[in-house]
């Protein structure tokens, strides 16, 4: 699939489609007065709210990353081929194309690892930034950026964060269900952190029946918001900004509980892979931003026990959001999906009341709705694998992607990662 990715107030060759046969994108424009889909139409908005002022450099890479996600929310995986690799090509116009056109095989890698597609980009025009802010905008009181998604490892991240005396503008991707949540978090963590809300606003009606559900690239889009943040940020040596992607190990490298998961069938938000891929693009684009996630090496429960205001994660704990289906369940954690059962697990691994609510609360039920789902069942598969062949066959390539300095410690990482799943089905009966 093509697709021409221009600004707010280009000119397509036609409206629909454009000449050369791709499918237009605009970024940044109005509802109702765009030529095809659509993305990041309250940004502006929210930034000038915020008083910030972003680089040009930084405003690129949000329009790369909105114009990635509009393409794979646009692509139908159930139409390629093999029923899930998809061919994806960008044309895009920047602001500074000089300084991303000799790495764009770095995007595209990172691209792949995220989602498994093929992707083809070029940048054929250059564009303005989105908008000029005010000569009065002064840079945020703040010394880092930390994602703050309304989930479990964020909160934590935050706690610790400002427990270490540092000041992070907490950027968030406003979800339908969450946006109160992030805001009461902001407001506990901090009375004076700066915040901001953001929403890509993807809009794909004008192809009917496109909405791609699986959508890998939503993780490069909460990235390139606190990119466009980390860019106001201006430290005392010019060392780069901090930008704390806070994710317990075992969710970060996600390993495939049965030979079935593999590759973008498990999320990559926050691979090690991923970010070395995107660290290396913000290196070579002059980007002066840091990705850090002091959890990598920790699983969940592990970050449950050691976070350094228990007092205050013991109050706002169970109201953070881990359930993959948590709209789909009115607002209520399943109680069995993956991150469901690794947020259980971390719960009895702190050895703290859960008083989350789940929907599906007794694994060990033997029906469809429990015992049997699909996610309890790869739990117990891989335990079963473990106990029959070693864990180090059940691991297999998870680890090939992993630094090799860290290959050991994430490998005793996933190790208790699973033996915290492990006692949760333990304590549920799961057999």
């Amino acid at each position: 699939m093509k697709y021409t990715v221009r600004p707010t107030g280009a000119v397509f060759a036609t409206e629909g489609h454009v000449s050369n046969g791709a499918t237009p994108i605009e970024l940044y424009a109005r509802p109702g007065n765009a030529h095809g889909l659509t993305a990041g139409a309250s940004i502006l908005q929210e930034v000038r709210r915020a008083n910030l002022k972003p680089s040009a450099r930084a405003w690129d890479f949000l329009s790369i990353a909105l114009a990635a996600i509009v393409a794979d929310a646009a692509t139908l995986r159930r139409n390629s081929p093999d029923g899930w690799t998809r061919e994806i090509s960008l044309d895009l116009a920047l602001a500074e194309p000089d300084a991303w056109q000799p790495h764009l095989s770095l995007l595209t890698s990172a691209l792949e690892f995220l989602t498994t597609d093929i992707w083809d980009i070029e940048i054929t025009t250059t564009a303005t930034v989105p908008f000029k802010t005010s000569k009065a905008t002064t840079a945020p009181e703040a010394d880092c950026v930390a994602l703050l998604s309304g989930g479990l490892d964020s909160l934590i991240g935050g706690i610790d964060l400002v427990q270490a005396g540092k000041t992070p503008f907490l950027v968030s991707q406003t979800v339908r269900g969450d946006a109160a949540k992030q805001e009461n978090f902001a407001t506990r963590l901090g009375t004076n952190l700066p915040s901001i809300q953001l929403n890509h606003s993807t809009n794909t009606s004008a192809i009917a029946g496109t909405d791609e559900t699986s959508q890998r690239v939503r993780s490069l889009i909460f990235i390139a918001y606190a990119v466009l943040v980390a860019s106001t940020i201006t430290t005392p040596d010019g060392t780069p900004v901090d930008l704390y992607v806070n994710e317990n190990g075992f969710i970060a490298i996600n390993p495939p509980l049965t030979p079935m998961r593999v590759g973008s069938l498990s999320t990559r938000t926050a691979h090690p892979r991923f970010l070395g891929l995107l660290q290396q693009l913000l290196d070579a684009t002059g980007l002066n931003v840091r990705l850090v996630n002091p959890y990598r090496l920790r699983t969940k429960g592990q970050m449950l026990a050691e976070c350094q205001d228990q007092q205050l994660l013991a109050q706002l704990a169970h109201v953070s959001t881990s359930c993959g289906r948590f709209q789909r369940y009115n607002y209520r954690h399943c109680g069995r999906c993956l991150p469901c059962q690794v947020r259980r697990a971390a719960f009895l691994a702190w050895d703290q009341p859960d008083g989350t609510g789940y929907v599906f609360d007794d694994l060990g039920r033997k029906d469809e709705n429990h015992a049997a789902f699909d996610d309890v069942r790869a739990v117990a598969i891989a335990r079963l694998t473990v106990e029959e062949d070693g864990f180090d066959y059940w691991v297999g390539g998870a680890l090939s992607w992993v630094p090799l300095d860290e290959r050991e410690a994430v490998r005793d990482m996933l190790h208790a990662g699973l033996a915290e799943l492990g006692k949760l089905h333990d304590h549920y009966n799961v057999t």
